[in-house]
C-alpha cells in the first residue's frame, strides 16, 4: 500500500483517537474494556507501545530488503502466544501507569504518534524496517499493521465508553483492504455494512448471526484473520 496513503489514514486516526480520549472523565479511564483485563488507561497503554516501537526501529540499520507483508505479518506464531501475550499486557499496564492522570496520558499518546509521523514523513518508500519478531518488512507495510491497531482498538475504546465510534474513512479504507484483499472489496460492499460494524465482525469483535454468515458465504467472502 502506498506509504503516503499509509501515513495519512495513521495521521488521521490517532487524531480522531485523541481528540475522543482527550475528554475522558477519570472514571472513564478505568472503565473496563473486552481485551481482557484492559482498562481504557490500559488499552491507550498497548496502543502507545505499540507505536512507540517506531522510532526504535527506524535508528536500527535497515534490512537490505523486505521479506514480509503486513499480511504475513499476522502469521499465528509465537507472536500471538500466551508467554508473549503476557509480556504485551504488562507493557501496556506499566506505560498506563506513567501518567498521573488521564488528560496527561492523552497528551503523552498525542507526542507519541506525532513524533511518528514526524519521522515517517522524511523516510523514502523503499525505507525497511526491522519489527521486534525480526520481520524485514517495508516501513509501509509496518505502518500499516499500526494503522489496524489504533482503528481496531479505537473501536474497543469507544464500545467502552459507550461512544459512537469514531473510525475515520481513510482508515477504514485501509484496513479494509487489508482484510480482504483489493479484490474483495466490490463484494464486500453489497452487504451493505459501515465499516465499524464490518471490522468489528471481522476480528471477532461481535459473532456472526446465521444471516450474517449465509450472506458472506454467497459472496465468496473470507477476510485475513489477524493472529
Amino acid at each position: 500500500m502506498n506509504q503516503d496513503r499509509v501515513l495519512e489514514a495513521f495521521r488521521r486516526e490517532s487524531g480522531a483517537l485523541t481528540d475522543a480520549v482527550s475528554g475522558l472523565s477519570e472514571a472513564e479511564w478505568n472503565l473496563p474494556t473486552r481485551c481482557t483485563p484492559w482498562t481504557v488507561r490500559d488499552l491507550l497503554g498497548h496502543v502507545s507501545v505499540v507505536i512507540d516501537w517506531l522510532p526504535g526501529m527506524l535508528d536500527a540499520p535497515a534490512p537490505s530488503e523486505a521479506k514480509v507483508s503486513a499480511t504475513e505479518y499476522y502469521r499465528p506464531d509465537d507472536r500471538f502466544s500466551p508467554r508473549t501475550n503476557s509480556a504485551r499486557i504488562a507493557l501496556a499496564q506499566d506505560r498506563a501507569a506513567e501518567s498521573a492522570d488521564g488528560a496527561a496520558f492523552a497528551d503523552d499518546f498525542a507526542a507519541i504518534w506525532r513524533r511518528v509521523d514526524r519521522l515517517c514523513r522524511v523516510q523514502p518508500a523503499s525505507r525497511t524496517v526491522r519489527t521486534r519478531h525480526g520481520d524485514a518488512m517495508l516501513l509501509s507495510e509496518f505502518l500499516l499493521t499500526r494503522v489496524v491497531e489504533v482503528a481496531v482498538h479505537g473501536l474497543d475504546l469507544a464500545d467502552a465508553v459507550g461512544r459512537e465510534p469514531w473510525l475515520t474513512s481513510s482508515a477504514g479504507d485501509a484496513v479494509l483492504e487489508l482484510l480482504l484483499g483489493a479484490e474483495q472489496l466490490a463484494a464486500a460492499d453489497k452487504l451493505g455494512w459501515s465499516q465499524p460494524h464490518f471490522l468489528r465482525k471481522a476480528t471477532g469483535r461481535e459473532p456472526l448471526d446465521a444471516s450474517e454468515t449465509a450472506q458472506i458465504e454467497q459472496l465468496g467472502i473470507r477476510w485475513l484473520a489477524l493472529g
